[in-house]
């Protein structure tokens, strides 16, 4: 995840708090000191993050914290409280008309934002939400953008409007409107033309665009990958033509992420999701309570829930959860708990949302769990006897090395997977522990927040 880096900074900082008995105003101050470079170096704005540490301080140097309990983990909240001020607060969504009226969405953003894509991702929720959505293809300038749109939106099962590449887009524009009004589509998406920096003449064809036809909101699409460049593009965007919200893409990327702690300061506008992969589903609705904790290694469980719930199939889940209760869980378990975390974005996906998860850890057993290596360990499973699949036990080393030569493989291979399926048999009962019980507060109930 972009916050990978910043959060180990953080939990360090954090560790070093939890350690003392009592706080001097010094060791705050040198907290935050160490606070204030990580988020820089994080490429967040240098003013929020003035501002940030300001209010920070503020709070965390009365006597109240001083001299409470838990000075450390008061801070920390602190800390967290002033991070979820600063991404909004508030969780915002895309504002859709009632009834039969027509909702008119404007995507904009630079060209490799993931903007075509992300456009149809967004298509996708809605239709799960219960809407008729139409895509509009007004992107007549980059090769294949409509062929894109329209592979995209048969993907999700939603139509695209198109009139090839020889209309203007604001011709495209005003007859999808015509076309869904007539249709009783609801929810109209406008995938508009990119650009590969502020262009005057592009930026005047989206405000001429929103002057034709009544748009309910016009998103931006941002690189996350960019860092500070993507709140100055956010910054432009809005003192030309007007933004109502920003979408945030490749946050799953290696990058230092500062953009999604920094445009909700900067602009004033509000991020209403971020792209978390390249697959059509990798979209989620942002949190800022839930982004505060990811990076402060405190974990997001509720959106893990609700990627379970939505990807995993739940018989199956119910079996598995058994056979862990029951200490039957064997390789041929092993192998079914690979495919379901692939269907909710892979290890990495997960363990970023796991508490207490630092980046040495992942990085441990993300290496452990390399999804490339998933055909390799097929074979080796593959190559042990049912009863050795299911009760991992008896591999002593003969068993061991009949295993590696079935399989071809080194018997050092056959160690590492049986090593690796032992840790992974213990972080998926970790995980059967937290998501226990019905219904997302019975499923809390057995796991608190670190403060």
């Amino acid at each position: 995840m972009a916050f990978d880096s910043l959060s180990e900074k953080l939990q360090n900082v954090f560790r070093n708090l939890r350690s003392k008995g009592r706080l001097t105003e010094d060791d705050v101050k040198t907290a935050l000191k160490e606070v204030k470079l990580a988020l820089l170096e994080a490429d967040v704005n240098f003013k929020v993050v003035k501002n940030f540490t300001k209010e920070v301080q503020a709070q965390a140097i009365g006597s109240d914290v001083m001299n409470g309990l838990n000075p450390g983990q008061m801070v920390i909240k602190i800390v967290h409280d002033e991070m979820v001020k600063m991404m909004g607060s508030e969780t915002t969504e895309l504002v859709i008309k009632p009834g039969s009226e027509l909702t008119v969405i404007m995507m904009a953003g630079l060209q490799g934002a993931g903007k075509t894509t992300t456009t149809a991702k967004i298509a996708g929720k809605l239709k799960q939400k219960g809407k008729k959505p139409l895509l509009a293809a007004c992107d007549v300038y980059r090769p294949a953008a409509i062929e894109q749109l329209q592979i995209n939106g048969k993907k999700q099962g939603v139509e695209v409007f198109s009139m090839g590449d020889k209309n203007s887009p604001v011709n495209i524009a005003k007859a999808a409107v015509e076309h869904a009004v007539k249709n009783g589509f609801q929810v109209l998406i406008l995938d508009t033309a990119g650009r590969l920096h502020v262009d005057e003449a592009m930026m005047e064809e989206l405000a001429q665009i929103k002057r034709e036809i009544e748009v309910t909101q016009t998103v931006l699409v941002v690189d996350a990958m960019t860092g500070q460049d993507a709140v100055n593009v956010a910054s432009n965007f809005e003192e030309k033509i007007g933004i109502d919200g920003v979408i945030l893409t490749k946050l799953d990327g290696d990058t230092r992420g500062g953009a999604a702690l920094s445009v909700r300061a900067v602009t004033g506008k509000p991020i209403l999701y971020v792209g978390m992969g390249e697959k059509l589903s990798d979209l989620e609705q942002f949190y800022p309570d839930r982004m505060a904790s990811r990076i402060l290694g405190m974990g997001d469980i509720l959106t893990l829930i609700e990627k379970a719930e939505a990807e995993i199939d739940q018989e199956k889940a119910k079996e598995m959860e058994q056979k862990f209760k029951k200490a039957e869980f064997g390789f041929d378990d092993y192998l079914e708990s690979m495919n379901q975390m692939k269907k909710m974005g892979g290890l990495s996906s997960v363990l970023s949302m796991m508490p207490g998860i630092g980046g040495a850890q992942m990085a441990e057993l993300e290496n452990a769990m390399d999804e490339k290596k998933m055909a390799r360990i097929e074979a080796i499973i593959y190559s042990m006897t049912p009863q050795e699949r299911s009760d991992p036990g008896i591999l002593n080393p003969s068993r061991k090395r009949r295993v590696a030569e079935g399989a071809g493989v080194d018997l050092a291979e056959v160690n590492r997977l049986v090593k690796q399926f032992e840790q992974t048999r213990k972080m998926m009962k970790q995980m059967t522990g937290m998501m226990g019980g019905r219904g997302k507060r019975g499923k809390m109930g057995r796991f608190k927040l670190p403060f």
